[in-house]
């Protein structure tokens, strides 16, 4: 794993291209502590910086930026090419090759075929910079699923690039404006989806896409070679016939190889277990395939609700890993909230973004290669959130409009304390299993469902942080990103492949992926995914949902490949999310430090924010009237971002 940054200027300004290329490069060392390395064309005004964490090839042989056997092609690349031996084998023993790194062999198979037939050929995660010097263009590429990040942009007119904004923060002349639309983006979905950035100019590059730039100062090209909806709606057109059983097979030997090339590292290697479906499917198949103990890792939380260390523990007993857990306590796991700013140097606001730091920290002191289990649940039907907006809309849609509508105004006049307190006269004839907590809060969430027109509006309102985003974020115009693309799915047959499609192409990448990337790339450690193998992902779209989810149980299919491995009883149980709880905190231990930055001074400094919608909210949850943990969370961690960063940024 590496960090990548670099630009074409447009002119030639009194810049001295080596230090800029240094201090770009300077910012990525945690990407990369192993190696270092720049390129400067400076004909052309085009320069590379390289950190380099060795994986595989840890010779100099492997060293950044590479240059072709003609010297036509020069490359940066993050990530890896899992298969990389085979397309060796395929390029034939023609060529004196000089190490056996996966970059080599990228080079000469763009070389030998092109850039996007090379492309379509690799099987892996990479973000690659390519300089073509015969045709004087650059090409940056994305992975299909975009696990690994691209920002480019422009600055004072010259073409910039890196793996993370603070490299991009060192070019000479950045202003840092931050773009309210792209804030009211951040305030609904607590990330900010692509192709946009937090600040105007710049932007991400969209998975599965290449883009070309065919002069300094040119509009880039922008060409799609593989697409999550055009493999969904292929995966739909022709289903997979065949029995239970030999689809089960089929999906097992799948993941199966995709594991295999996920274990071929030069350094030591392991996992993460939560002890969910996904992860202990990954390390059941690690297993399977090692000669002796892999290494699993684990964090646990002494809070009830948020602990899943326990499973973990006796997954990996049964399966005979060399398991590691870590029991944190509340004040250990808080003390991450200061490093947020800059290891997610764009506003992030998933909180579980603790833990994942937490668990890859503790991974890193015995490896330095670490696969997860993340896309199980976007590919086969794993979120609560598919079943329930599904169920509640079968149920909600016999009423008609007006009477759903009523129903909601008529809730949302009683406020939720008294919805609360009137509750609290009935609860003792309620049985205990079924008490319910905060039923005010439920109350007031439900009305805002019985308000809405279709289950589209349902999902988007799941998804949704903050729903009146023009108002907490004055002058903004929230770009149609998500709700367009949920519009343009609607051709999908089931609402269930509906939202798994939406969550593969915005959620996937821009929360999952992002977390996981800076969380482990903090510490120097590789995150692996082999669920998200492309041909895993092409696969899962060609069965029926029958498969994914039946007898209300989600991860059917997948569930049955874990089954051969782990016994029932130790997998079949309610879903966990991997959190903390945020909420108690909040009225807690770090009340102060979210007072100070909730304050209206604070929340007037910069001139984005409505002060009193966010401190009418702050106050409602701080009383025990409202759980509004997420959204509050938003814009903590917005106001801590930009107390980090305001020397660079300028509201907008």
């Amino acid at each position: 794993m590496c960090g990548i940054a670099g630009f074409w200027q447009k002119k030639r300004r009194a810049l001295d291209p080596q230090r800029i290329l240094s201090v770009m490069g300077a910012t990525l060392v945690h990407r990369g502590p192993d190696d270092a390395g720049f390129f400067c064309d400076n004909s052309a005004g085009v320069g590379f910086a390289f950190r380099r964490l060795s994986i595989v090839d840890l010779s100099p042989a492997g060293h950044q930026p590479m240059t072709s056997s003609s010297q036509r092609f020069v490359i940066i690349f993050n990530g890896e090419i899992y298969n990389f031996e085979e397309i060796r084998a395929e390029l034939g023993p023609g060529y004196s090759w000089k190490g056996h790194s996966d970059t080599e062999v990228a080079l000469e198979a763009i070389e030998r075929w092109g850039l996007v037939a090379a492309v379509q050929r690799f099987v892996g995660m990479f973000a690659i910079t390519l300089w073509d010097s015969k045709k004087r263009e650059l090409h940056l590429v994305r992975d299909r699923l975009g696990i690994k990040p691209v920002y480019y942009g422009r600055v004072e007119g010259d073409f910039v690039f890196a793996s993370e904004l603070k490299a991009i923060h060192q070019y000479p002349g950045f202003a840092g404006q931050v773009d309210r639309d792209s804030l009211a983006l951040f305030m609904r979905h607590n990330y900010v989806p692509a192709p946009h950035s937090i600040y105007k100019d710049i932007h991400k590059l969209e998975p599965g896409c290449i883009l070309t730039l065919s002069a300094s100062d040119a509009d880039p090209v922008n060409h799609r070679f593989w697409s999550a909806s055009e493999i969904a709606r292929e995966g739909v057109r022709s289903r997979a016939i065949a029995t239970d059983a030999e689809l089960i097979e089929q999906l097992e030997q799948k993941l199966m190889d995709a594991v295999r090339l996920r274990m071929i590292a030069d350094v030591p290697l392991g996992a993460f277990l939560s002890g969910g479906i996904d992860s202990s499917t990954i390390v059941a198949l690690m297993q399977s395939q090692s000669s002796r103990p892999i290494k699993t890792f684990t964090i646990g939380f002494h809070e009830d609700g948020f602990n899943e260390a326990q499973h973990a523990k006796q997954i990996a007993g049964h399966l005979g890993t060399d398991h590691t857990e870590l029991y944190v306590t509340a004040e250990e796991a808080m003390k991450v909230v200061p490093e947020l700013p800059s290891m997610y140097d764009e506003p992030f606001a998933d909180s579980s973004q603790i833990p994942t730091f937490l668990v890859s920290r503790l991974a890193r002191q015995s490896v330095t290669v670490s696969l997860s289990g993340d896309g199980g649940d976007e590919l086969f039907a794993g979120y609560n959130r598919y079943s329930v907006i599904n169920s509640l809309w079968k149920r909600l849609k016999w009423f008609p409009s007006p009477v759903r509508k009523t129903a909601a105004s008529m809730i949302t006049t009683i406020s939720p304390s008294k919805i609360d307190s009137i509750y609290g006269w009935v609860q003792p004839v309620v049985p205990k299993r079924k008490r319910l907590a905060a039923v005010g809060d439920k109350a007031h969430k439900l009305a805002q469902i019985l308000d809405m027109n279709g289950p589209h509006a349902i999902y988007l309102r799941a998804l949704s942080q903050w729903t009146d985003t023009a108002e907490v974020v004055p002058g903004s115009c929230e770009p149609d990103t998500v709700l367009k693309f949920i519009q343009d799915a609607a051709w999908l047959p089931t609402l269930e492949e509906l939202m798994m499609l939406t969550d593969t192409v915005n959620y996937l990448p821009d929360d999952i992926l992002t977390k996981v990337d800076r969380a482990s790339m903090a510490v120097s450690l590789e995150a692996r995914v082999p669920i998200l193998d492309h041909r895993v992902v092409e696969f899962a779209w060609k069965l029926p949902m029958h498969l994914k989810v039946r007898d209300g149980v989600s991860k059917w299919i997948l569930r049955q490949v874990l089954y051969k491995y782990v016994p029932k009883n130790l997998i079949d149980r309610p879903k966990m999310g991997f959190g903390v709880p945020i909420d108690s905190w909040l009225r807690g231990p770090l009340r102060p430090w979210a007072d100070e930055l909730l304050s209206e001074e604070a929340l007037q400094r910069h001139g984005l924010f409505n002060a009193k919608i966010i401190q009418a909210r702050w106050h409602e949850h701080l009383s025990g009237g409202r759980n509004w943990q997420y959204s509050i969370w938003t814009v903590l961690m917005f106001q801590d971002w930009f107390l980090h960063n305001a020397v660079s940024v300028q509201a907008a």
